[in-house]
């Protein structure tokens, strides 16, 4: 079975590219290499052994989905295309909405006329905003988001279930957390644009000498060490949980279904340890700052997810100490390939 992927030459794209080939899919990419790189194509043919089937083009423009869906039959979608930054998204509301809930529309309206009914949507754990209590499950209440990206994230996940109750569409919402981590083979991996926006890539650039310091956003959190906590899972744990999202739709096989899910670990981890692991586990010392609280960060946020384990028959099995190495392996042939 094909399934488009779009954002396919992104972080966890091109992950889940390898985890759908590897499971017997065969991923169709679409990229517009917004937030990616061209490069990325090359490292998963050499994963895979095989080349890879892509289009360039920009998601909000449904000419290049008829093109892809005439050229293919395509059983499945995977929507990741997405403008991702929480700063930059507080910066550029409009550029955000016009984006994420733009090509999401185009995308079920081009789904509609092909017939394609199963999506699978890159959610985030944002929808929860500020929760009262952690872990958050499913049921934790959908609280105004603290940013504009986690508030696309909430009127995408609230299109899709408007949608999925009047027509022929079958949708899982993925509320995942922070994925980090890279491919073990150091072949693909996060490959920010600029100065990343996200924490281990950060990291692994000033591990690299490519950034003077770590930038530690706030240190008067009301948690144990003062920083935020998250729930940080391995990409390739991330990866994997979407082709497990995928077959479970495909052995639902139900009309105007709507379901979400968390994927994370289940544990939560403070910036400050996720630093100080990092230099533990590849025997490094990463200097290190605190300024400012950053605005639209929550306090503390990670998952229960015993729903995802129960329905899907998915856990994570990757631990943090693994994600940060193949980070690192990641960033060094990234510096001095070979």
């Amino acid at each position: 079975m094909k399934i488009l992927v779009t954002g396919g030459a992104g972080f966890i794209g091109s992950h889940t590219v390898v985890s759908l080939s590897q499971a017997g899919f065969t991923p169709v990419l679409l990229d517009n290499f917004s937030n990616s790189n061209p490069k990325v194509l090359a490292g998963l043919e050499e994963i895979l052994g095989k080349p890879v089937i892509f289009y360039e083009g920009d998601c909000n423009d449904s000419g290049i989905y008829v093109r892809i869906l005439s050229e293919h039959e395509i059983g499945g979608i995977i929507h990741f295309a997405a403008y991702k930054a929480v700063g930059e998204s507080m910066d550029h509301p409009l550029k955000y909405y016009r984006n994420n809930l733009g090509s999401l529309m185009t995308l079920l309206g081009v789904m509609e006329q092909y017939h394609v009914r199963n999506l699978i949507f890159s959610s985030s754990c944002t929808v929860y905003g500020e929760p009262d209590v952690v872990p958050v499950t499913e049921q934790t209440p959908v609280r105004p988001a603290s940013s504009v990206y986690g508030n696309t994230k909430q009127i995408g996940e609230e299109i899709l279930q408007d949608v999925a109750s009047v027509m022929p569409f079958s949708v899982i919402s993925l509320r995942y957390f922070n994925p980090i981590g890279a491919h073990p083979s150091g072949l693909i991996g996060e490959l920010p644009i600029g100065v990343p926006n996200n924490l281990v890539p950060f990291v692994t650039q000033t591990a690299a000498g490519i950034r003077e310091m770590i930038t530690v956003f706030g240190n008067d959190y009301p948690t144990p060490d003062g920083t935020c906590i998250r729930d940080y899972i391995h990409v390739m744990d991330l990866a994997e949980a979407h082709v497990a999202a995928l077959n479970h739709l495909l052995k639902v096989n139900r009309e105007k279904y709507y379901d979400v899910f968390n994927v994370g670990t289940g544990t939560g981890n403070s910036v400050l340890e996720v630093v100080n692991t990092f230099d533990q586990v590849n025997n490094l010392n990463v200097p290190h700052r605190f300024g400012p609280r950053r605005s639209g960060d929550v306090i503390a946020i990670w998952g229960n997810v015993d729903k995802s384990a129960g329905v899907l028959g998915w856990k994570a099995t990757r631990s943090l100490a693994e994600a940060l190495k193949d980070a690192w392996n990641w960033q060094r042939r990234l510096t001095h390939p070979e």
